[in-house]
């Protein structure tokens, strides 16, 4: 019985997404406006406080949905990346050096210089393409707002075509209701990739992943479900005690994974669902205070408190029968 219990793990992969907390490295690019996560800072960003942060990320990478596959993640979007070298480094980190990841990313537009990416298995996913979506912004005043591409990333996973999207929808900074526009655009901008996807195979496999700053009843998150009857693994996921992220001591549930409907079908070695879930392992939490059980931070403001990230990975478990 244990035997055939390993023997299906063998056959399950982990699919993943992360916001890891501004991964910078401590140089001031003159380009965009990271002078806070220098050594000279306020918040004294240092070459220690950096190893710290790569040592952390990637234990954490190399356990989501572990216990459910019994290794690390074949696929892992990230959010909130530096640059190509923070991924280098990552990927060349003391928990992840021994797995065979590659990375794609592009350099954005966005005016802190954070981008998406997307770490890969190059045993399990094997890339044929990729692209980088900008999304243009103007608001009423004709102010263009400069913000994260949208990621596609298109291959063979186990031999299998899959596309993956990641995204960083804009933030909520200024009001939620003041800035739904922006997240309303930046679902018709992922629409519009899917049909594009569809267009030249209407059974294209697509998992859009990514830090979506809206909750999955948001307007801009319906929308896009609805588009292409996209299924949502992580909507009932979210509670009054459980989340992926924490403001005012409320959860909200910003990171998500969604899949075409196609993860279903029960043909032979089909790519299928299995389940999903956050990954919030007690380690990840805060244990004092009124923040007790909230994201264990890198930074909360100026102040350094050593942690991991302001939000929890997400995961989905794929099998291939």
């Amino acid at each position: 019985m244990k035997l055939n219990f390993f023997k299906s793990k063998r056959k399950r992969h982990c699919i993943a997404f992360y916001n890891i907390e501004n991964l910078f490295d401590v140089y001031d690019d003159e380009l965009t406006r990271d002078s806070d996560m220098t050594p000279n800072s306020e918040k004294k960003w240092s070459i220690k406080r950096y190893n710290n942060k790569l040592r952390k990320i990637g234990y954490v990478i190399s356990n989501i949905g572990k216990k459910d596959v019994n290794r690390h993640p074949a696929i892992v979007g990230l959010a909130e990346i530096e640059n190509e070298a923070v991924l280098k480094d990552l990927v060349n980190s003391k928990h992840l050096k021994a797995y065979n990841y590659d990375f794609v990313h592009y350099d954005s537009p966005d005016e802190r210089g954070i981008d998406v990416a997307l770490l890969y298995d190059e045993s399990v996913f094997k890339v044929a393409y990729s692209k980088s979506y900008t999304l243009d912004l103007v608001d009423d005043l004709g102010v263009v707002d400069l913000t994260r591409d949208i990621l596609l990333v298109s291959g063979l996973f186990e031999g299998l075509e899959l596309h993956v999207l990641v995204n960083h929808w804009p933030s909520r900074r200024s009001g939620d209701v003041e800035t739904e526009y922006k997240r309303m655009k930046a679902s018709q901008k992922v629409t519009e990739i899917i049909t594009e996807l569809k267009e030249k195979n209407s059974e294209a496999k697509i998992i859009v992943m990514g830090d979506f700053n809206d909750d999955p009843s948001s307007k801009s998150i319906k929308s896009l479900e609805l588009s292409h009857g996209l299924f949502n693994p992580m909507r009932t996921l979210l509670s009054r005690d459980r989340g992926t992220t924490s403001h005012n001591q409320r959860w909200n549930l910003f990171d998500q994974v969604l899949i075409t409907h196609n993860f279903f079908e029960r043909k032979k070695n089909a790519l299928r669902f299995v389940n999903a879930n956050i990954f919030d392992e007690d380690f990840l939490k805060e244990r004092d205070s009124k923040y007790k059980g909230s994201p264990y931070r890198t930074y909360v403001g100026k102040r350094y408190k050593g942690g991991y990230s302001d939000h929890f990975p997400v995961y989905l478990i794929l099998s291939k029968k």
